[in-house]
């Protein structure tokens, strides 16, 4: 299975890049693909080591915008020519996407990824790893929309939250069966 990671470029507290370490090693050891956006920094630098180290297959898509800051060492690196082709591409090479905690881009990435699902343009498992609390004000958020009638879709054939990386990874392994 290809799991497409969304998260940030950015170097951030040990609490958040823990758990992604966590999340990118299950995701090699039972070998599944770690797709991401293909940079060489951040966490997304620390998923792409990790998942090598345990040894899985990464696949980076960037932009070329981004090209320096590309992945040297790939499996795969895709170079798109900007961010509508690249997220188009993260979700055609995925077969199911986690959220950790990132910034603009990361919500960017995974607001059109569900506003997709929504409309039935596909039906891939997305999960927000809530690290410490992360996405607690998003969610509540989402479940206003949903309370107050703003979601065709109940929110829970979107979405799942998970609290840890091994609950990501059971609700994605069990999602659709």
């Amino acid at each position: 299975m290809n799991i497409c990671i969304f998260c940030s470029a950015s170097d951030v507290d040990e609490k958040y890049t823990d758990a992604a370490r966590e999340l990118a090693t299950l995701i090699a050891r039972v070998g599944h693909t770690l797709v991401w956006g293909g940079s060489n920094k951040g966490t997304m630098k620390v998923i792409a080591d990790t998942a090598q180290a345990a040894g899985g297959k990464i696949i980076g898509i960037t932009m070329e915008l981004l090209r320096a800051s590309a992945r040297q060492n790939a499996d795969e690196m895709l170079v798109m020519k900007n961010l509508g082709e690249r997220k188009a591409k993260l979700l055609e090479r995925s077969d199911a996407i986690v959220v950790l905690p990132g910034g603009l881009g990361t919500l960017d990435e995974i607001t059109e990824t569900m506003e997709l699902k929504k409309h039935n343009v596909h039906n891939k498992a997305i999960v927000f790893l809530n690290t410490d609390g992360f996405y607690d004000g998003f969610k509540l958020q989402l479940e206003r929309m949903n309370k107050e009638g703003f979601l065709p879709r109940a929110l829970s054939e979107i979405l799942f939250f998970a609290d840890t990386p091994q609950d990501a990874m059971r609700y994605i392994e069990a999602y659709g069966n």
